[in-house]
């Protein structure tokens, strides 16, 4: 992807977070280095491992403006990354049904003593997004995901 085309994707995507009916952060602290909470983040293909709701259908290279497909529970999305910065930052969009758009933010964090922490934002929009999935029901999302991947690297 050109660099003038990932930097007008990420204001785009800065907008829509700002505007997005229902978001959500939420963050753990996770007794594993940074390295190894990256690994088990940047490889989606293996999160089915620890994190059965998750299912990828499609994904080729990790990188900026590369698109994959997947399954969050019975849903389908289509995602497109939009920063990845190796060790740091994951984030993507993705439309779900055609109707629903979210970016999701993950950032890894180094704290002293070798541990980690992990934050997940996502901002949703689109038809009665906020009544059909509330803030409530993406954070407990989210806390799931966190509980599931800190479980992981903490064996």
């Amino acid at each position: 992807m050109l660099q003038r085309e990932s930097i007008a994707l990420m204001r785009d995507l800065q907008s829509f977070e700002e505007r997005a009916p229902v978001r959500n952060t939420s963050s753990t602290e996770i007794d594993a280095t940074p390295a190894e909470v990256w690994a088990l983040l940047s490889d989606l293909r293996g999160w089915q491992r620890w994190w059965p709701e998750h299912r990828v259908l499609e994904l080729g290279e990790t990188a900026p403006g590369e698109r994959f497909r997947w399954r969050l529970g019975g849903v389908r999305i289509s995602s497109r990354f939009a920063v990845v910065t190796e060790g740091r930052e994951l984030t993507w969009s993705g439309v779900a049904l055609g109707l629903y758009r979210a970016v999701d933010r993950n950032l890894v964090e180094p704290l002293p003593g070798g541990r980690t922490r992990l934050t997940i934002s996502e901002s949703l929009a689109g038809p009665l997004a906020g009544l059909l999935y509330p803030a409530a029901k993406l954070r407990a999302g989210h806390e799931r995901f966190l509980h599931a991947i800190k479980k992981e690297a903490e064996k």
